[in-house]
């Protein structure tokens, strides 16, 4: 039987897989923060239920679209590890 380090048998499992690239996502496209309902930012975002995403949605129409993902922490309970955490999974569109 061949014996190698669990470390590499895990990292090649992932690799087969695909684990490495889509760790955590779903393989769906980013949401636009500026377009999505509250419905929507809750079922993608890690860390945000129905009250924080409905906070986002509620910032965003009192003070316009965001510029980019990091403006998310001036919604009060959005933080920066919370942004962190859902890089990949959020995007801003470009403007219609």
């Amino acid at each position: 039987m061949f014996q190698y380090p669990l470390r590499t048998v895990l990292f090649l499992l992932l690799l087969l897989t695909g684990g490495v690239a889509s760790a955590g996502n779903d393989g769906s496209a980013a949401v636009d923060i500026n377009q999505a309902s509250a419905e929507t930012l809750a079922r993608v975002m890690i860390g945000v239920g129905p009250k924080k995403a409905e906070a986002i949605v509620r910032y965003r129409e009192q003070h316009g679209p965001f510029r980019n993902v990091y403006e998310l922490v001036r919604v009060k309970g959005i933080g920066k590890k919370t942004v962190k955490r859902n890089f990949d999974r959020i995007r801003v569109g470009q403007p219609d």
